[in-house]
């Protein structure tokens, strides 16, 4: 953690009121690091198995994966076109006439020997004959004639002088990837292009962290299950839903806790039963100042958890840090823990911001924030310096080309439709002020094609 932070159980993490954005993630990517050092340490192998390929989507790769042979493994042909011997480009002020002395397949190779003044017909992917080093393409050459000898209709095919190089349009032996080579590196996110090349490689399985085990619970006396009719005062509990499908996006194990009510007896058994199960807890609700939020007491009883107030918006309130599962043991399993807020917006927001990047670190990912691109604000945005806001917006294509995006209508922290609408976060900076119409703002997708 930062030099501000104290890690104790009886000093729980303490930091600056209304932290910046950048601070929380450095703090939470530093003590995730520490406890990933203490798990290697302690020599735990039982955090990785083997897969199959079918199994491996959204898995993370645990060692690198070593290529066991030469990609490609022969010299061929990049193109369909005709192979020859580079030689002949010599002369490259005249045109140039070579004999088609038969075909290449890919799959299918020629046997024979290719002489000068010689080529051979050849398609993509096809092995290139020892006497061959260049490929001219297809497209490049002049139709194919018929001249007539003795005993036979022979083929040449000639094209004009500096159409081609030597060397030319032929993909060497290895040159994508070498024997013993990484093929993929560990820590990576496997996506379906990577089990591809394992495919393509003849790996059959893969090394990948095991999955994390992930307890998710939402606390407060409002909540009720879906299926119950709603009293005064009551609502249906959202966020446990929505976590659950943003864990499954990541192939996370899912244990759910359910509702717990405010009592701090019974939150309590709740967080030391979760923590005795999973490898890291989300809490939903109980974070905020109110008389009734008692997570942070409970908390400061079981692990080293801090409470910040983030400069950000929306999901201000949020605690962190790690629980014990057995209360005073300082060498029972250590669970990392998020407490987010109550507002169902807030809870999802809170989660891409902070917890996807925590959990894919711990889970073994070298690559564990989103990418960010940008686009043209349709209309003028409203922003306060000093915080950090994260807009639900719809990114498109104008009609000029250029990406644009528009805010899905209010964006207060309990309209989950702003969510649901969205395909984006609009990410204005800490410091940053209001937007005019036109400007180039940073768009975070919810998605990624592959």
């Amino acid at each position: 953690m930062s030099n501000s932070t104290h890690r104790s159980p009886n000093n729980p993490i303490l930091l600056s009121d209304s932290l910046p954005v950048n601070e929380a993630r450095q703090a939470i990517h530093q003590l995730v690091a520490d406890l990933i050092q203490e798990s290697q340490q302690n020599d735990d192998t039982s955090r990785i198995e083997s897969v199959t390929l079918d199994q491996a989507i959204n898995r993370i790769l645990a060692h690198d994966l070593l290529s066991p042979i030469n990609v490609p493994a022969a010299d061929n042909s990049a193109m369909d076109g005709f192979a020859f011997n580079g030689d002949c480009l010599s002369d490259s002020n005249n045109e140039l006439t070579l004999q088609v002395i038969g075909t290449a397949y890919a799959g299918k190779p020629f046997e024979g020997k290719v002489g000068q003044g010689e080529c051979l017909k050849i398609m993509t992917g096809a092995l290139m004959p020892k006497d061959c080093d260049t490929v001219i393409p297809q497209e490049l050459t002049q139709a194919v004639t018929q001249a007539p000898t003795q005993s036979t209709e022979t083929s040449v095919v000639t094209f004009k002088p500096n159409q081609v190089k030597r060397g030319e349009n032929r993909r060497l032996c290895g040159e994508d990837l070498q024997l013993g080579k990484a093929a993929i590196t560990a820590g990576r996110l496997l996506r379906p292009s990577d089990l591809g090349l394992a495919a393509s490689l003849g790996i059959a399985s893969l090394m990948v962290h095991r999955k994390l085990k992930v307890a998710i619970l939402s606390s407060g006396d409002e909540l009720r299950p879906l299926g119950q009719t709603l009293d005064l005062g009551s609502i249906y509990d959202s966020n446990r839903y929505s976590l659950t499908g943003l864990l499954n996006r990541l192939n996370m194990e899912i244990i759910d806790c359910g509702i717990v009510h405010d009592d701090p007896a019974t939150l309590k058994a709740a967080f030391i039963q979760a923590a005795s199960k999973a490898d890291v807890l989300i809490s939903s609700g109980g974070v905020s100042v109110g008389e009734a939020d008692y997570t942070k007491q409970i908390m400061q009883e079981l692990g080293d958890v801090g409470f910040w107030k983030i400069a950000m918006r929306p999901g201000r309130p949020m605690a962190f840090g790690v629980l014990k599962a057995v209360e005073g043991q300082a060498d029972s399993q250590k669970t990392l823990f998020f407490g987010l807020p109550g507002n169902p917006v807030a809870v999802m927001v809170t989660f891409y911001q902070f917890v996807r990047s925590a959990l894919l670190q711990l889970n073994g990912a070298t690559q564990t924030e989103p990418p960010l691109t940008q686009a043209l604000a349709q209309a003028a945005i409203r922003k306060r310096p000093g915080r950090t806001e994260f807009q639900r917006g719809i990114l498109e294509r104008g009609p000029d080309g250029k990406p644009t995006v528009r805010l899905t209508g209010s964006q207060g922290a309990g309209i989950l439709r702003s969510m649901s609408e969205a395909n984006c976060f609009v990410i204005l900076d800490h410091d940053q002020g209001n937007i005019a119409a036109g400007d180039w703002v940073d768009v975070a997708l919810f998605d990624g094609l592959l």
